[in-house]
C-alpha cells in the first residue's frame, strides 16, 4: 500500500477485528469483584494493573496457536493505542507519552513473562506474581486473586479461538 493511500486512510484499519476483544479485556479488567470482593486497588494504578493481567492472560492464549500471531500483534497495539490516549487524557503531553508507553508495554511484557512461567504451577506460583505485579488495598489477600487469575487463564485457554477473537468468552471475578 502506498504512503498516500495510507495517509488518506483508503484501507481498513487492521485492528478493528480485535476491537471486541479488546473490549472484553477492559470490560473483564474492570469487573466489580476484582475490586470490591478480591482486594485489587480501585485507582488508576490497580486498574492498569488489571488490564494488563487480563490481557496477558489473552496474550497467553494466542500464544498457543501460531495462526493467532497476527491477531496478537493487533490486540497488543490497541493497548497501545488504549493507553496513549489515556495518558494524553490524565495531561500528559506529546513530548513524554510515548515513554510513558513504553514503559507501560515494557510492564506488560514483563507480567506476562512472568505469568508464562508461574502457570505451569498454579496459584501457588501466581501468588509471588500478584505480589510483584498487583496494586491491592492494604490487607488484601493474595492467595484468592491468585486462584481468579489462575481460573481466569483455564476459562480462556478453553475458550476455541473464533470466541476468544470475538470477545466472547465467560468469567466472572466474583
Amino acid at each position: 500500500m502506498s504512503l498516500l493511500s495510507r495517509l488518506l486512510g483508503n484501507h481498513p484499519d487492521e485492528r478493528e477485528a480485535m476491537r471486541p476483544l479488546w473490549h472484553r479485556v477492559v470490560e473483564l479488567a474492570r469487573a466489580k469483584g476484582w475490586y470490591a470482593s478480591l482486594g485489587v486497588a480501585d485507582s488508576m494504578e490497580g486498574r492498569f494493573d488489571m488490564v494488563s493481567l487480563v490481557l496477558a492472560a489473552v496474550l497467553l492464549r494466542m500464544e498457543r496457536e501460531p495462526e493467532l500471531a497476527e491477531a496478537q500483534a493487533r490486540l497488543t497495539e490497541l493497548f497501545v493505542e488504549d493507553m496513549d490516549g489515556q495518558l494524553r487524557q490524565s495531561g500528559i503531553g506529546d513530548p513524554t507519552v510515548g515513554k510513558h508507553v513504553r514503559k507501560l508495554v515494557t510492564t506488560l511484557g514483563g507480567r506476562l513473562g512472568a505469568m508464562r512461567e508461574a502457570m505451569p504451577h498454579g496459584a501457588a506460583a501466581m501468588a509471588p506474581v500478584l505480589e510483584r505485579n498487583l496494586t491491592v488495598r492494604p490487607g488484601a489477600e493474595i492467595a484468592p486473586l491468585a486462584d481468579a487469575l489462575v481460573a481466569l487463564v483455564i476459562a480462556i485457554g478453553a475458550t476455541p479461538n473464533d470466541a476468544l477473537l470475538s470477545g466472547q468468552f465467560a468469567f466472572d471475578p466474583a
